[in-house]
């Protein structure tokens, strides 16, 4: 439990920063979600959380 809330830290700390750093980027990148279709979205989501998985049972292996 304790690891899931690091990670959770981890998650807002970097999209903390983004935000903070290059906010007028981050506000654009939002925007042009609007033209991504929702099978798209869904793909990419899918696609990270695969990605997540993996990485998380190598570390753990």
């Amino acid at each position: 439990m304790k690891e899931l809330i690091i990670a959770f830290g981890l998650f807002l700390f970097i999209e903390g920063i983004l935000y903070a750093l290059f906010p007028s980027k981050m506000k654009s990148m939002l925007l042009k979600l609007n033209d991504v279709g929702s099978s798209q979205l869904r793909v990419g989501g899918l696609i990270f959380s695969i990605i997540g998985f993996i990485i998380i049972w190598y570390i753990k292996k």
